[in-house]
């Protein structure tokens, strides 16, 4: 059975890519070992989306088109998730695995990544109450996944009783970082929160950092993980804090097992275990379960099965088995140079 796996290797987000195909090949791998989905083998053909929306179809309609896949499982960014979506012929199976801004409607799309809200309100209430922040400055890139993510963050810090004092959308390539720079410092606010993709956040935490003010204020991500920490680097980190549902130091049944068989398929210096990476792990277990429990991998029958079968496969949370499409808690964790010092689990 031949399953597409659709990731960028260049643009912002091609820095995930080592560490999604080795999370995709040890998923694979596993499910091979147990007599694959439905009694066939799966047979993986890595596709890589590019550096935008239109490469990333043109990545999706030579899986299906081409290399005739039964199924496609993607990490790449939202503004290319619904094209790609009308790429894929209609009953293939499409599961869209990293986190993403939420409310996606679209009948055949099997999404299993943590939305904007999930990942927000344990962060920015713990902002308030722990570290009695009340002064939010909103920084992301100029797409869908930023934009309502904005959305949701203006409406949870008024509920938190805080305030936004300053926003900025940026286009991919921070072009005039002085002028961003000076109106953060001008709006005087606590935190800086921010939506930046893979390669996009290296290069705004490095500035910020370099400028003076990581030391007076604080910065908060829900996507920051293992592979953006090491190119930021252990000097730019100061005051930096994340939530996200998976980190590699986090112990558990779980991640142990998986971080076990990753390191023994990839050695003992592999691609960085990662949120994003790791998604892809998930992406395939999930659809290895409900295909189990449909007897069809035919799209419209998986998606009826979400949430009522067991996937027996997972990094994430501390449940052995847990049911399709669940939810997993969410960790916030502060930045110690290049490691996730985990501070509290909220749900």
């Amino acid at each position: 059975m031949k399953i597409g796996v659709i990731v960028p290797r260049s643009g912002p987000a091609g820095i995930w890519a080592p560490s999604c195909e080795a999370s995709a090949i040890l998923a694979a791998s596993e499910i091979n070992a147990t007599g694959g989905i439905l009694g066939r083998r799966i047979e993986l053909i890595l596709c890589d989306a590019g550096s935008s929306d239109r490469s990333a179809v043109e990545a999706a309609a030579g899986a299906v088109g081409l290399d005739e896949v039964e199924a496609v499982v993607a990490m790449v960014p939202s503004s290319a998730r619904q094209p790609v979506r009308h790429a894929v012929r209609s009953g293939i199976p499409f599961v869209y695995t990293p986190q993403f801004e939420g409310a996606e409607r679209h009948p055949e799309i099997i999404t299993i990544g943590e939305t904007a809200e999930e990942l927000l309100w344990p962060g920015i209430g713990w902002l308030v109450d722990e570290k009695r922040a009340s002064r939010f400055f909103l920084v992301g890139n100029d797409y869908i996944w930023p934009q309502r993510s904005m959305r949701q963050a203006r409406r949870m810090i008024a509920d938190a009783g805080a305030s936004v004092v300053g926003e900025a959308e940026l286009p991919f390539g921070i072009s005039d970082p002085d002028f961003l720079l000076d109106r953060i410092r001008k709006a005087q606010p606590h935190v800086v929160l921010s939506w930046l993709l893979g390669h996009e956040a290296i290069i705004f935490n490095r500035i910020f950092a370099k400028s003076g003010l990581a030391a007076q204020i604080m910065r908060f991500s829900t996507a920051i993980d293992e592979t953006i920490l090491y190119g930021i680097g252990d000097d730019c980190t100061e005051n930096l804090y994340v939530s996200s549902a998976y980190f590699s130091n986090l112990r558990s049944h779980n991640n142990d097992a998986f971080l076990e068989k990753y390191h023994q398929l990839f050695g003992i210096c592999p691609a960085p275990p990662n949120a994003f990476g790791q998604s892809l792990y998930e992406g395939f277990h999930c659809l290895s379960g409900l295909a189990a429990a449909a007897g069809s991998v035919r799209s419209s029958d998986l998606t009826r099965k979400i949430g009522l079968c067991p996937q027996t496969r997972t990094a994430r949370g501390l449940e052995s088995v847990v049911p399709t499409g669940s939810r997993h808690p969410v960790h916030i964790a502060a930045v110690d140079g290049l490691d996730f010092r985990l501070l509290t689990r909220r749900r």
